[in-house]
């Protein structure tokens, strides 16, 4: 087997996008806490979860256009909003609200995959759709285990939304660079 080489382009891509996930899985895990633990920096915190998407739209934007990468914004922002949503209802004890909320986090990350699956056809709308699930069911362990005062799992659980954020940065840089090949070529 040849090693596989990649552009200095296509490096510092994937380096953005792995940033922009594991900032997306360390600012939502840190609202989770805040929202758990009732801390004073909620509203900090929150302003700068909902800056994430944001970053994603500027890296999107050049490539696919400002409608294009607004739409994955809003559709990203929605689902971090609906995320607080569900765990506040869930530290509230509201099971019905939570149900609800988790049923509308799930409709949004559907949506999410088969966005992404329609702009880029090296990315495949089914398999965003079960890193998506993935994602938020780590997500809900997590906020649950908080919740629940299951601090050693919650760390656990974070380990694993981080590894799997990262294969979605991956999957999502390498389906850029193949879509782009002009921009990410040696």
């Amino acid at each position: 087997m040849s090693p596989q080489h990649i552009s200095m382009a296509e490096c510092e891509l994937r380096t953005t996008l792995r940033m922009l996930w594991e900032q997306h899985v360390y600012w939502t895990r840190l609202a989770i806490i805040d929202i758990v633990f009732a801390l004073p920096d909620s509203k900090v915190t929150t302003k700068r979860l909902l800056r994430n998407p944001k970053d994603f739209e500027k890296v999107l934007a050049p490539l696919y256009g400002p409608a294009i990468a607004s739409q994955f914004e809003k559709l990203f922002t929605e689902h971090l909003v609906i995320a607080a949503q569900l765990v506040q209802a869930a530290k509230a004890g509201h099971q019905a609200e939570a149900a609800a909320a988790e049923k509308r986090w799930y409709a949004n990350a559907d949506a999410i995959a088969a966005f992404l699956g329609r702009i880029n056809p090296y990315w495949s709308a089914r398999d965003w759709q079960s890193m998506m699930h993935e994602h938020l069911a780590l997500t809900k362990n997590e906020a649950v285990e908080l919740i629940t005062k299951k601090y050693p799992e919650s760390v656990s659980t974070f380990d694993q939304i981080e590894q799997q954020a990262l294969i979605m940065a991956d999957v999502m840089a390498y389906g850029i660079a193949r879509q782009f090949p002009h921009q990410f070529t040696m």
